[in-house]
């Protein structure tokens, strides 16, 4: 048997803070065997797994959502070893809203942006795309701890993308042991790159210098021609013919690029559109990914999709997500009454109805299931009962007819809710006991025959009836461990508000019981109306003592 592989276990987070849709590595242990095996990562209480890139059990890279706290934990989610911890924590930055004519500190490199034909991360604010080391020398984390710089510089920021960024928070952090030449160096990087900013700039301006002396000196050639003739004649035919040289220019200029133009706007249109497809590719294919797990059988995995698209789509505005959506809150629909219909057949182990019991609670089933589950447990044994009285009352006028009905003699069914041994507790103290067999149970009256069958049946259902109610009473029946509190806590709740329903369940078991056997052996004391629902019993002689000492030690 393979050993069970360890929760996931995250030490360490690159960077550390951050505004929203930042790019983080995340380092750790137990981090999934594989793609596939990574089912769940938040970070601060946020769902970053459409993000998410899994590169080995000890790194994933993935970029930071619109978290619900500013600072939280980092929890990894593995099918192999389950809901792991995390030893270090990440802060959400809050970046200021900047006007269109407000100044802002923070200058955005268009050079980040990458074709989003060719880019991986394309669609991502360039803000996240910043250089990660800009002085351009080795980064060495100090170990100052973070708290301590908060309140060193309250208000401040390392982060150089933030308007209130405070260098010397930045150096402290990253590089505290560096030394003053390496300093020196990075001084002459950032000169580097301020004098290639500048240079770009100056070339596109003497770029354009020889076409501003060509026009410049076309304008003074029409303006000393028209100093030299001086007529207005002679300034009307000038201007109209420079009028007729620019219409024909643009003109042709149309009809050159316009067909050009038009195939580059079809061609964006089709780009964006199959960026769309393949960013969302996820939500249009959910609901075949839906029917096909429904009929696999892996409820889970319906569930946990489910549940990443609610936290993604749930609220949109967009007409064709909403259109999408609708059909996966279809199809979710029709998996809760398919679970519903589950958990109610009878018979059905407790391990089903827990696991049925959880999927619908997980898809927010409307009601409570869980004690629908305990009704039809319920009228299943009264049920049971009824068709043993019916089979030994019909055997007994010599038509006999197969009904259903549980092996007793052996197995109780499949584990039923739990396995209540059969022991000679029944049999104790009768001499009719040792003897028991198939000539025996010839002599025997048919009625004796059925108490003793309908007291096995009662004695091996009612203790896993009442394991059911337990397991609702305690929450096991929702979460076997603390993580839904809230859904315990209202478990419990209705629990304590249907104690005395449950309670005239039992009774109503008990009186059922007591009512059959009186049924069997003393008919005349039921009441009116009673003789046809628990008798119909054929009295041909009465019973004798011993047989009468018999049923008595059975029912007890």
């Amino acid at each position: 048997m393979s050993r069970a592989r360890q929760p996931p276990l995250v030490t360490g987070i690159s960077p550390n803070e951050g505004i929203s849709w930042t790019k983080v590595t995340i380092r750790g242990e137990n981090l999934g065997t594989g793609p596939t095996d990574l089912i769940g990562l938040t970070i601060c209480g946020h769902n970053c797994l459409l993000t998410a890139e899994w590169m080995s059990a000890s790194k994933i890279v993935c970029r930071v959502g619109q978290a619900k706290n500013d600072k939280g934990d980092i929890i990894v989610t593995t099918k192999s070893g389950g809901k792991g911890t995390s030893t270090v924590s990440f802060k959400l930055l809050k970046p200021e809203k900047i006007g269109i004519l407000d100044q802002s500190a923070v200058w955005v490199e268009e050079m980040n942006y990458y074709d989003m034909r060719t880019d991986r991360n394309k669609g991502i604010p360039p803000l996240s795309l910043r250089p990660a080391n800009p002085l351009g020398i080795e980064i060495d984390k100090g170990r100052f701890p973070q708290k301590d710089l908060e309140a060193l510089f309250p208000g401040m920021s390392a982060d150089f993308t933030s308007e209130n960024f405070s260098a010397a928070w930045y150096l402290i952090e990253n590089h505290s042991t560096t030394s003053f030449d390496q300093l020196k160096t990075a001084v002459v990087n950032l000169k580097k790159q301020a004098n290639k900013k500048n240079e770009g700039s100056l070339a596109y301006v003497k770029g354009g210098l020889s076409t501003f002396f060509e026009a410049q000196d076309a304008l003074s050639a029409i303006h000393q021609k028209l100093e030299a003739d001086g007529t207005e004649k002679v300034e009307g035919s000038m201007t109209q013919k420079l009028e007729n040289v620019l219409n024909r220019a643009s003109n042709t200029a149309d009809t050159l690029f316009q067909e050009v133009l038009g195939r580059k706007d079809k061609a964006d249109s089709t780009r964006n559109a199959l960026n769309v497809l393949q960013r969302f590719k996820f939500l249009f294919n959910l609901p075949l990914n839906i029917e096909r797990n429904i009929q696999k059988g892996d409820y889970d995995v319906v569930i946990n999709d489910y549940e990443k698209a609610k936290s993604l789509f749930g609220k949109t505005e967009v007409q064709v997500f909403k259109k999408y959506y609708a059909e996966v809150e279809t199809r979710i629909e029709a998996l809760r009454e398919l679970l519903l219909e589950k958990l109610l057949e009878t018979p059905s182990t407790l391990h089903d109805q827990k696991r049925y019991i959880r999927y619908l609670s997980d898809l927010h089933a409307p009601g409570d299931p869980a004690w629908q589950c305990i009704g039809a447990q319920h009228q299943w044994i009264l049920q049971l009962m009824h068709n043993c009285k019916e089979s030994y009352v019909k055997e007994q006028k010599g038509k006999h007819i197969f009904f259903p009905m549980l092996d007793l003699e052996g197995d109780v069914r499949p584990s039923p809710i739990g396995h209540l041994p059969q022991t000679a507790s029944l049999k104790r103290g009768s001499s009719f006991q040792s003897g028991r067999d198939d000539a025996w149970r010839q002599k025997a009256p048919q009625q004796v025959v059925f108490v003793e069958k309908l007291t096995k049946l009662v004695v091996s259902q009612l203790p896993n009836f009442w394991k059911l109610w337990i397991s609702y009473v305690n929450g096991s029946l929702f979460s076997e461990t603390a993580e839904k509190s809230g859904q315990m806590e209202r478990s419990k709740k209705n629990a304590r508000q249907r104690q005395n329903d449950f309670k005239k369940m039992i009774q109503e078991v008990m009186h059922s019981l007591v009512k059959l056997i009186r049924g069997a052996l003393l008919p005349f004391s039921l009441r009116e109306g009673e003789s046809r629902q628990y008798g119909g019993w054929e009295m041909k002689s009465e019973l004798s003592g011993q047989w009468l000492t018999h049923v008595i030690q059975t029912v007890r």
